[in-house]
């Protein structure tokens, strides 16, 4: 499989560690329509079955983390039903350690 980011590659494998199912970039969730067209996709990197949720990985990087958060806050109003979490560099070096599953789970779930 092809990633579009290294991060995201090494949050696979560590999901796969801990055992937990993920499935990658499997629906992509239309933000903005305008002239009878969709003018703004969101597509969430992972979505973990498990926890019925959609992450998106970030580098820290704040211009990605702006855009990536009002991408994330405008699914999460079109989308009331749908669980979205986006996990920056930080967070997701802080969760990624093999004695850490609980606080993978409850971080992806929060």
């Amino acid at each position: 499989m092809t990633f579009a980011h290294n991060s995201e590659e090494v949050f696979a494998e560590h999901l796969d560690l801990f055992g937990i199912e993920w499935i990658y970039e499997p629906t992509s969730f239309p933000l903005k329509w305008g002239s009878g067209s969709i003018k703004m996709m969101f597509t969430p990197d992972f979505f973990i079955p498990s926890l019925d949720t959609y992450v998106e990985i970030t580098t820290m990087n704040q211009n990605l983390i702006t855009r990536k958060s009002q991408k994330i806050k405008k699914a999460k109003k079109l989308y009331p039903d749908k669980n979205f979490k986006l996990i920056n560099e930080k967070e997701f070096y802080n969760f990624l350690e093999i004695d850490n599953r609980d606080l993978v789970q409850k971080t992806i779930a929060s």
